[in-house]
């Protein structure tokens, strides 16, 4: 019957994980494309010269 501490033990931190990473879902922000200028660059050499990522 010892194996109750270690039982309760797992039930605790398993909760508590689960607890921070619901917390991580709702936390996490939705990324605008092109926000900060990520869109929109021009190739200036090789292949796809002049073309628009």
């Amino acid at each position: 019957m010892r194996d109750t501490k270690l039982l309760e033990k797992f039930l605790k931190d398993n909760y508590k994980k689960i607890v921070e990473m619901r917390l991580f879902r709702t936390l996490k922000k939705e990324v605008e494309t092109g926000a900060n200028g990520t869109q929109g660059y021009i190739i200036k050499k090789g292949i796809n010269k002049n073309k628009k990522i």
